[in-house]
């Protein structure tokens, strides 16, 4: 009898992370798949299954202007746990740290099936940074039958927590399977013809530098958003040759903060948020990456991308170890100070751009399928990334 295995997801960073993970479980015999979607992000999440041509069995478009983090997790509640008892599955993959993960792993575990977390044992050590997801993934772990942990970092927070080992497999990170396949595959055309003319300039040699920037985190909204506005004109006024890309976040108050900051700026471009497969030509493009996400601290050193980080702490110290990822938090002169290194000193570009990426070699999906066997179904423990 085939392995029913239900994967769910809402946002476009987890989408990106399960998919090569679903389509994996597609191609593998004696298992068997049911994908559900809470449409925590609508658009940006239909983007990436379109990509892999992913059609979800069932689609709980949770979405709705002004709601709060606790009516999310409500309807996913709610909406998992009908699913759950209809399409009784024998078990359930969450990736992450979002309000989808933590309802939908807390629904599952109250049907008794047992949850695999994908992305575990992420830990910035600061409860309320960011915010929720240090909560979410932690509370995740607590209930977890399955640890897929991207790193032996990772790993060594779970069993700190006291995680069983037999319940931990390091498989690497599936956003580096789907870099590799959309950076291989993919032929990208941006819609902006802004970029595109950028793109070209770039190609040709007539474009020295571009910044890459993206901002989007709670705890930066307000005045540190603010801030962050200001620092790009900083660096559009200091560097007139500079092109500044913001794929600005759909989020009013980014929007409210960024744009009077940035106005009139001729090198700065605020674009609309970027398809993935977008994205990943504008990182492969750029020279700098400026950013709070997380997702994005894995994807840039793949790419040989130097990748400063507005945030105080991260849950990804791997790549700062590595020297590939710098925190440089969110005061404006730092902001400046820090890019301008990168763009006026060789040494400390090449030190960053040459760092060893840690988080993955192309083969998260495939260790994945065979931690799934080796749990659920008696198949041989596979060997750690």
């Amino acid at each position: 009898m085939a392995l029913r295995i239900m994967t769910i997801y809402g946002t476009r960073p987890e989408a990106i992370k399960v998919a090569p993970i679903i389509k994996a479980i597609e191609r593998a015999d004696g298992l068997e798949n049911v994908i559900v979607v809470t449409g925590q992000h609508r658009e940006m999440l239909d983007q990436v299954n379109t990509i892999f041509r992913i059609v979800p069995d069932h689609d709980l478009s949770i979405m709705s202007a002004g709601q709060s983090l606790n009516g999310i997790v409500a309807k996913v509640i709610s909406g998992v746990d009908q699913i759950l008892a209809t399409e009784k599955p024998d078990v359930v993959i969450v990736q992450g740290d979002t309000s989808t993960v933590m309802g939908a792993a807390i629904a599952t575990f109250n049907r008794q099936i047992p949850v695999v977390h994908l992305e575990a044992g992420l830990r910035s050590g600061d409860i309320n940074s960011p915010f929720p997801e240090e909560a979410n993934r932690k509370l995740t772990s607590q209930i977890a039958a399955l640890h897929l942990a991207p790193t032996s970092t990772s790993k060594a927070n779970l069993t700190r927590e006291d995680v069983s080992e037999n319940d931990i497999v390091v498989t690497g990170n599936s956003v580096i399977d789907t870099l590799m396949f959309t950076s291989k595959t993919l032929d990208v055309h941006f819609d902006d013809t802004r970029l595109e003319a950028l793109q070209e300039a770039k190609e040709s040699g007539n474009l020295t530098s571009v910044l890459l920037v993206t901002a989007h985190r709670r705890e930066n909204l307000g005045s540190a958003m603010e801030r962050i506005g200001a620092a790009i004109a900083d660096l559009a006024r200091k560097y007139p040759d500079l092109a500044i890309v913001f794929p600005i976040h759909l989020n009013p108050k980014v929007r409210s903060a960024i744009r009077p900051a940035v106005e009139g700026l001729e090198n700065v471009l605020l674009v609309e948020p970027l398809a993935y497969a977008q994205f990943t030509r504008m990182l492969s493009i750029a020279d700098v990456v400026l950013t709070d996400s997380g997702g994005v601290q894995e994807e840039a050193p793949s790419l040989g991308k130097p990748v400063l980080v507005m945030r105080e702490n991260t849950e990804r110290p791997e790549a700062v170890v590595a020297g590939t990822v710098k925190l440089i938090g969110t005061h404006q002169n730092r902001l400046v100070d820090e890019v301008s290194l990168l763009l006026d000193s060789k040494e400390a570009y090449s030190g960053m751009a040459n760092a060893v990426n840690p988080y993955g070699d192309g083969g998260a999906a495939k260790r994945t399928i065979d931690a799934l066997r080796w749990k659920f179904s008696n198949g041989p423990r596979p060997i750690d990334f």
